[in-house]
């Protein structure tokens, strides 16, 4: 789900009467609940997000030999190709990813820049401070792994760097 989708839901209930709303899209559940514990509280905000469980594959056996069937076995697992290894930067805290310092400025670094340690990579913004994250190691930015303007979480990666 759009996250200014669920912003604007969530404002929908703070300034309507409605203490709570619940809805279900694409297999993911959406419940924004306001929580009024006593008339002099500020109205409580919680947005939750549950998403259905993925189907897990098999391991088919075989049951004249007992064990698992080499070709189905094959079938489930992708070849190996050798990867070369990265380092991931990984967010330090929850918020909101950003790559420039403002709306109109130019990204801090893409896909292909040369980043000393210490080098500003990005900004997560978390309770209306905006936080500057720097590269722990010298290298090429290899990939970009969060959009713009998207949430991230604790220790998700933000971006993959070749280390030099």
């Amino acid at each position: 789900m759009d996250l200014n989708y669920i912003r604007k839901l969530v404002k929908l209930v703070d300034e309507s009467g409605v203490d709570e709303i619940e809805i279900e899209e694409e297999g993911t559940k959406l419940r924004i609940s306001k929580h009024n514990q006593n008339s002099s509280a500020v109205p409580t905000l919680i947005p939750q997000i549950i998403t259905q469980p993925q189907p897990v594959a098999q391991v088919v056996t075989d049951p004249e030999i007992g064990a698992a069937n080499p070709a189905s076995r094959s079938e489930a697992q992708p070849p190996k190709t050798e990867e070369k290894k990265y380092h991931q930067v990984r967010s330090p805290i929850v918020g909101t990813f950003y790559t420039a310092p403002a709306p109109n400025a130019d990204p801090y670094v893409q896909v292909g820049s040369t980043v000393q340690q210490g080098t500003v990579l990005c900004i997560i913004e978390a309770m209306k401070l905006m936080n500057e994250i720097e590269s722990d190691v010298a290298g090429k930015v290899v990939s970009a792994l969060v959009e713009n303007g998207r949430p991230v979480e604790y220790n998700q990666p933000l971006f993959e760097i070749e280390p030099a």
